[in-house]
């Protein structure tokens, strides 16, 4: 790995272990094991390591688990893939317990600064992107509206859902058979 990729893990590493607002530069400057002022060079500043650290962290491993849960249910309806992807969220949210945690605290900051919300803004238009291609890859019958309006949803929900499981672990608020009978509802059906 280069010192960017260092920096990035030891970024992800200091935050899971003291949160956030403890992480210094310092710190992750010694577990990437480079010079604190390769932190400037690769990222500009602290916050946008951070941002990108951890939008990456939990980009991969919520992501990646969400496209493994969407894959399952190729060749089912959309509907039924809905339900098959949210009744596995659970087991995604606790594998992902401190991450999620650190990505919360890590939204205030983000709320408070525009510099870090345009750069989360850019990530985001991508985590949709990607979504709708392996929507549209389970589910060929969506065409490209729908399922960008479908992976918006899932992150929506994503976001919500994920929320509601870190303050209150274990407890499902709405698993997929309540979210999809939700739908048939609001569908007239």
């Amino acid at each position: 790995m280069g010192n960017r990729e260092d920096l990035l893990a030891g970024a992800r590493k200091v935050i899971l272990e003291r949160g956030v607002a403890k992480a210094t530069a310092r710190d992750i400057a010694a577990a990437a094991g480079v010079s604190l002022a390769a932190i400037g060079y690769h990222f500009g500043s602290k916050e946008r390591l951070v941002t990108e650290a951890l939008s990456e962290a939990l980009g991969n491993s919520i992501g990646d688990a969400m496209e493994e849960l969407i894959d399952e249910g190729a060749g089912t309806s959309p509907l039924a893939g809905l339900t098959r992807l949210w009744n596995g969220m659970p087991a995604v949210f606790a594998d992902n317990h401190e991450a999620m945690l650190a990505s919360l605290e890590n939204i205030v900051r983000i709320v408070r600064s525009d510099e870090a919300r345009a750069q989360l803004g850019d990530q985001l238009s991508g985590a949709y992107t990607d979504l709708a291609a392996n929507l549209r890859a389970a589910h060929p019958e969506l065409d490209e509206a729908q399922a960008d309006a479908i992976s918006r949803l899932y992150f929506v929900l994503a976001q919500g859902l994920g929320v509601l499981w870190l303050l209150n672990p274990g407890e499902v608020v709405a698993d997929g058979d309540q979210l999809a009978e939700a739908v048939r509802a609001l569908a007239g059906r």
